[in-house]
């Protein structure tokens, strides 16, 4: 059976009438063409989806009659990614990837050598693409998502929050890597990712002075998306019989 089409509806929207307006209801409608008595699938971000029958279609308000809701389970390894600011073709993947392998958050802080200048507040656009990747995975939850200022100590300062922490730096040992365990083990781990040009070697110091761990991801230069890959990647391995 193939999957439900899927539509997000903010929090606060969950309670009767349900209803979808904006772009979700023209999504609804006007792109997909559905017609009252189909069934979607809708999610707030926060775990909780459901089932629901198209009751009533206008082309700026659907509503939808509750069929049956459920939440997806919290993630036993939570995993943040901060990531220093890069430009704009890199950013849109990363948020689309971080969304397909189950980030938990990500916060963008302005390193040393970013590619153009960190916004106050995050935007609607980056929002919008995580909502998107959701709709393609089904996935319930979207990543928190921050910009910190104060660059690198205002993300170390971030680092008592959290059970595990690493800085990923072009020129620590390529042997040093994380252990399977520091990713798949349950907890919340902070991995800091540098932008394009690298981590400076101050920024790297402010890090291991706040108890960050260098490790590597091999003897290779990756993109930033990619290394935000690789580190969700390694937290979904499961040791068998886990």
């Amino acid at each position: 059976m193939a999957p439900l089409d899927s539509f997000f509806l903010e929090p606060e929207g969950w309670r009767e009438p349900y209803l979808l307006t904006g772009g979700e209801a023209a999504h609804l409608v006007r792109v997909l063409r559905k017609k009252p008595g189909e069934t979607v699938r809708l999610f707030d971000g926060l775990g909780r989806e459901g089932e629901f029958r198209i009751a009533d279609a206008k082309k700026d308000k659907v509503t939808l009659e509750v069929l049956g809701v459920g939440r997806e389970p919290e993630p036993e390894i939570q995993v943040w990614l901060a990531v220093g600011f890069a430009k704009s073709a890199r950013r849109g993947a990363l948020l689309e990837k971080a969304v397909e392998l189950g980030a938990a958050g990500i916060v963008f802080w302005q390193a040393a050598r970013s590619q153009g200048v960190m916004p106050e507040a995050v935007k609607k656009t980056w929002r919008d693409q995580m909502i998107a990747a959701a709709k393609q995975c089904g996935a319930a939850r979207l990543p928190g998502i921050r910009c910190i200022s104060g660059g690198a100590a205002g993300v170390a300062a971030l680092g008592s929050d959290f059970d595990r922490r690493f800085v990923l730096w072009e020129e620590a040992d390529p042997d040093a890597r994380p252990a399977a365990r520091d990713m798949t083990d349950p907890g919340r781990v902070l991995a800091v990712i540098g932008p394009e040009g690298g981590l400076a070697g101050d920024e790297v110091r402010t890090f291991q002075d706040a108890g960050f761990e260098p490790v590597s991801l091999g003897r290779r230069i990756l993109r930033v998306e990619t290394a935000a890959m690789a580190v969700l990647s390694l937290s979904l391995l499961r040791p068998l019989g886990r």
